[in-house]
């Protein structure tokens, strides 16, 4: 009955898989179409030719490439990763080193609070009213103390934490599927996206919060209690650094409940004791780290977000499509008090709900950040301000290849979430698709951009590989029946 009612679920989940990525794809197309092949159709159908000839010819090699041989196996492991990092450290020196947005704010605040100095002036300033960003704060402080203020540092540590997110794709790929091929596939469908890493110029927290996250999930399956503990302690410093644990919490608690609580066709309650001990964990190391930056003297608010309506604010606005907008901004006073600001910010959060009620424009919102969220271009480079030191040809080229990486991500994402409904996989799997899902449904509300989804990009390249992995598994069979 237990594995009956567990079964269900499972379908039920991969139903959902299917249909976001499939309304993903189509997204992509329209997208493509509108943005690239209308303006420019020879130059935008070679690029993109140019790329899935690339993908399906170096696929092909990962495949042909024996799989019985451990130690082969690590040379080309090794050799992917070895051959993404000096594509990444190329792209350091192509862009301007320059930090913008958010991420100047952790660059240029960090030596000032390492000299003592606030970091904010008032109560509705950056770190005041998103205290949670004291975190990152921190391991950006820790850098330049140990560094000293050489933006390289930080950014070979992104690199780093890029090469590692690759190995635990790879690794957890092995786990969920039991193909070494399919995970060579994740390595190679990933590394080849531009929007993905093309951050690693910059502050931030999105790729040291990956690797722990990845990190935790791969700790979780291995399904014992050391690594229980341990995958508390990495939940726990990477909702401190990149603050969207609750989501990947959510995930977790689900999995644990349909995967680990029910075991073998019966209840299991040490299973469910060690998720337990996994969040409790979490709870004590995060709370801890909160007490610790208010007594420090850092931010007397410690970690927590005086702001949430904010998100609300813009999430909701259908003007803008739920992306952040300047005229949104320009209605506030951003030097107001947080007490003011947040009633202003209620009152505009009511108002943009009358508004989608009344033109009965929730279903077409949900439509537009979705397509902003994860079929459009995630306007990475855009943030590197690489068109700053390069003509406008050449970025807009480097624009288009980046895209071509999200195009190949959504177009085998698509065709593995659709092979997933006749592959042996283990339950493991809802560990990386649940926490996913909570994150598509959770930004349907709050604002979007298309960087916020780099976190669950390697999610997305471990269902990528396995859908290359069918095409190429899909010709073989063919050929045997010829």
């Amino acid at each position: 009955m237990l594995s009956k009612f567990q079964s269900i679920i499972s379908k039920l989940v991969l139903i959902c898989v299917g249909i976001f990525t499939t309304v993903v794809f189509v997204q992509m197309g329209q997208f493509f179409a509108v943005n690239y092949l209308k303006p420019e159709p020879v130059l935008a159908i070679l690029v993109f030719l140019c790329a899935i000839i690339f993908v399906l010819l170096a696929g092909w090699l990962l495949v042909k490439i024996r799989d019985d041989d451990k130690n082969l196996n690590r040379l080309i492991l090794i050799s992917l990763l070895a051959i993404f990092m000096i594509v990444a450290l190329i792209w350091l020196k192509v862009v301007p080193q320059t930090q913008i947005s958010d991420f100047g704010e952790f660059w240029n605040v960090a030596p000032r609070a390492l000299l003592g100095e606030k970091i904010f002036s008032y109560d509705n300033d950056y770190f005041a009213k998103w205290a949670y960003q004291t975190g990152f704060l921190v391991y950006v402080m820790g850098v330049v103390k140990i560094f000293g203020q050489n933006v390289f540092a930080l950014q070979f540590l992104n690199v780093i934490y890029q090469v590692l997110i690759l190995y635990l794709g790879y690794l957890i790929s092995l786990q969920i599927f039991n193909k070494v091929k399919a995970a060579r596939l994740t390595v190679l469908v990933l590394m080849i996206d531009l929007d993905w890493f093309a951050l690693n110029s910059q502050a931030d927290n999105q790729y040291i919060g990956m690797l722990l996250f990845m990190l935790t999930f791969y700790l979780l399956m291995q399904n014992k209690l050391w690594t229980y503990i341990v995958a508390g302690i990495t939940l726990a410093v990477g909702s401190i650094v990149r603050p969207i644990g609750p989501v990947i919490i959510a995930g977790i608690v689900v999995y644990g409940l349909l995967y680990v609580f029910i075991s073998n066709n019966k209840f299991s309650w040490q299973g469910i004791g060690k998720i337990v001990l996994t969040l409790v964990i979490y709870q004590v190391i995060f709370s801890g780290a909160s007490l610790a930056i208010k007594n420090s003297g850092l931010n007397s608010y410690g970690l927590t977000n005086r702001d949430s309506e904010w998100k609300f604010v813009v999430g909701l606005d259908a003007n803008s499509g739920g992306s952040y907008d300047q005229n949104m901004v320009n209605r506030f006073d951003l030097n107001a008090s947080r007490a003011k600001m947040s009633a202003k910010e209620h009152k505009v959060i009511k108002e943009n709900i009358r508004n989608l009620n009344a033109s009965h424009g929730w279903l077409r919102l949900f439509w537009q950040k979705n397509r902003t969220l994860w079929a459009g271009r995630s306007q990475t480079i855009d943030f590197t301000e690489f068109e700053k030191i390069h003509s406008l040809k050449i970025s807009n080229l480097v624009k288009l290849l980046g895209y071509m990486g999200s195009v190949i991500l959504i177009i085998f994402s698509w065709l593995g979430s659709l092979k997933l409904f006749r592959t042996k996989y283990d339950n493991k799997l809802f560990l990386i698709l649940l926490p996913l899902m909570a994150y598509a449904v959770v930004q349907l509300l709050i604002e979007v951009q298309g960087r916020y989804r780099l976190e669950f990009l390697p999610v997305i390249a471990i269902l990528a590989g396995w859908g290359l992995y069918s095409c190429y598994d899909w010709i073989k069979s063919r050929r045997e029946k010829i």
